[in-house]
């Protein structure tokens, strides 16, 4: 793989700041986004009141802890612009999620926010390796779903030329990949393995593409599937994190550089982690619950916004900003199964790591008696489509479940094909308990 190392000269100065200026940036940040926050949304100055607590109170960057959480529901319960902070003819866009587990959260963006979006993508993707100049395959879908647009606007802020291809149509993609030589792909994880298995269809090596770097979100990943994608394709695979209710793809990324995590734009977004619990703050390293607090959106701010996302913050290694683990998994995903708490990422790896099956699952749960039980669905990779193949890759993934995540579980190993392909997220888990 190239050297895509970014020179300094690249980097935005924040990007290399010292932690003290990037401190006192955003408590001045953060004064602005509490106050503008109390006096525009009724929400917030209704539990800032009820919780006793006044922007004024905001002296100290760890202050920001007497504030009260806000919750995803709080988005449906103020359907659809009760928590616009503008007039709504301020608003330039706005995207809104599927909605499929009840009412569509929706998010707004003045210009002065789809600005600061497409840059920070941009940053992001310089982070990733790629220039100004360079061709970006984009295949994020397009429409209410903030990854089409946003990582479209931050390629062409970057001063790169975007192929608007969005998700889905597989043949066509690889075309489009191969006759427009594209040196990098905006893509979900899980959706790059359909990519993946449709070069190895069409006959052709992935390893001769044009694709240099590869820049994946929208989902949980492993750092198994980085090295499966990374040696199937010879092209760095780098982490993009973002969430809509924050801002969308480009919160932050890894550096091409390290691949240790993503870097936290910290002079946007203030994270902190917290006990999923309790909702105490802990300390950088510690595991649990990250919340964000925008410090510079106009349209939707968002004060200490539960993500759901499991993690720990780290020290700055490529940037002076703080690094967060590689997402393990989200509260709400979380399985319990006879006690032990299971992620599909952790399903992931084993299946990854197994001789003879293809990087393709998906999860059922199911009530065995009075228990809870799994069943994980893979499949047989091509070159071991045989009874004796399928046999030893169940006894091995079964015992690598039990060895390394801790809970025994019915393994259905099928023919090449049988596991239902994602033309975007993936579908992990299916829940087929019965609702008590």
């Amino acid at each position: 793989m190239k050297d895509l190392s970014p020179r300094k000269s690249e980097l935005d100065p924040i990007e290399i700041a010292s932690r003290d200026e990037i401190s006192a940036l955003q408590l001045d940040r953060l004064k602005w986004s509490i106050r503008h926050a109390y006096d525009n949304v009724p929400m917030y100055k209704r539990r800032f009141d009820e919780q006793g607590v006044h922007p004024d109170d905001l002296k100290s960057l760890s202050d920001l802890a007497k504030f009260p959480f806000t919750y995803k529901n709080d988005l449906r319960d103020n359907y659809p612009f009760g928590l616009f902070a503008v007039p709504r003819d301020q608003i330039a866009r706005i995207h809104a999620s599927s909605g499929t587990t009840g009412k569509s959260t929706v998010v707004g963006y003045t210009k002065n926010d789809i600005d600061n979006w497409a840059d920070l993508v941009a940053r992001s993707l310089r982070a990733s390796g790629l220039r100004q100049g360079n061709i970006i395959h984009n295949a994020y879908g397009y429409g209410l779903f903030t990854g089409g647009l946003g990582a479209h606007y931050g390629i062409e802020r970057l001063g790169a030329t975007v192929v608007p291809m969005g998700g889905g149509q597989t043949e066509k993609q690889v075309s489009l990949i191969t006759d427009f030589k594209p040196d990098g792909i905006m893509v979900t994880p899980s959706y790059m393995l359909n990519i993946l298995e449709q070069f190895h269809r069409q006959g052709m090596d992935p390893r001769e593409s044009s694709l240099s770097v590869g820049v994946f979100g929208a989902e949980p990943w492993t750092d198994a599937m980085r090295k499966e994608v990374e040696q199937a394709f010879d092209m760095h695979a780098v982490d993009i994190y973002g969430l809509s209710e924050i801002m969308g793809p480009g919160v932050a990324n890894e550096c091409v550089e390290t691949k240790d995590g993503p870097v936290i734009w910290e002079d946007h977004f203030y994270p902190e982690i917290i006990n999923p619990v309790t909702g105490e703050v802990v300390a950088d390293g510690e595991q649990g619950e990250l919340v964000f607090t925008t410090l510079t959106k106009e349209g939707l701010p968002m004060i200490r916004y539960r993500t759901r996302d499991l993690t720990r913050l780290l020290p700055g290694t490529a940037r002076s900003m703080r690094r967060m683990e590689k997402i393990t998994g989200r509260s709400d995903d979380m399985m319990i199964l006879r006690g032990v708490n299971v992620f599909p990422t952790q399903i992931e790896e084993q299946v990854l790591v197994t001789g003879g099956l293809a990087p393709y699952f998906q999860i059922e749960l199911y009530r065995s008696g009075r228990m809870d039980a799994m069943r994980v669905m893979v499949e047989v990779a091509p070159h071991a489509a045989n009874e004796a193949g399928k046999s030893a890759a169940q006894r091995m993934l079964v015992k690598r479940i039990k060895d390394n995540v801790g809970v025994s579980c019915e393994i259905v190993v099928g023919d090449p094909g049988s596991v239902a392909r994602s033309q975007g997220k993936a579908v992990r888990v299916i829940d087929n308990r019965p609702k008590d």
